[in-house]
């Protein structure tokens, strides 16, 4: 017999849309990190880095955006030309606002990669625990904070782009 918690959906699509509605009421810019490598991302591959995609999702930005609970999907113009893009809400590594950074990052996921074969969970519980699989973030995705320096007396300092910060 299922366990309620068994049956009860991804509190992922919820929570991604919890916060981009934070960034907006707060007249900010919300955009997602999407690991392009999971199955089923459709999205500009020519803006990609790291085998990730920022996305600006402000409403200026996009057309016709539907946070499902599924798939992400929108219109929005890439150098120029207007593209569709979706892609699996599993696929998302995060959602930030443009201008600080804050915002959440999501765990990392376990999943086959093109040319590796399928996860069979059967086998996998017959065989016991095996090596781990590909992982659905890319290392290098949660820049440290800044904050105290190191016992060296040197801080760490990271150029560019904002930063992730783990929320607990």
């Amino acid at each position: 017999m299922e366990s309620e918690i068994d049956t009860m959906t991804s509190t992922k699509p919820y929570l991604i849309r919890a916060i981009y509605e934070w960034i907006l009421d707060n007249d900010m810019t919300p955009h997602l990190v999407v690991d392009v490598r999971y199955p089923g991302v459709q999205a500009p591959k020519e803006f990609v880095e790291d085998e990730r995609l920022v996305l600006n999702l402000s409403p200026s930005a996009v057309r016709s955006l539907v946070l499902g609970n599924d798939q992400i999907e929108f219109n929005a113009r890439f150098g120029g030309v207007a593209r569709d893009v979706y892609f699996p809400v599993e696929a998302v590594l995060g959602i930030f606002t443009r201008e600080n950074g804050q915002g959440m990052v999501f765990p990392e996921l376990a999943y086959p990669l093109p040319g590796e074969p399928e996860i069979d969970s059967d086998a996998t519980l017959e065989q016991g625990p095996s090596k781990p699989r590909s992982v659905g973030r890319p290392q290098g995705m949660i820049q440290e904070p800044k904050g105290p320096k190191s016992p060296s007396g040197k801080g760490k300092k990271k150029a560019g782009g904002p930063t992730l910060k783990v929320v607990k």
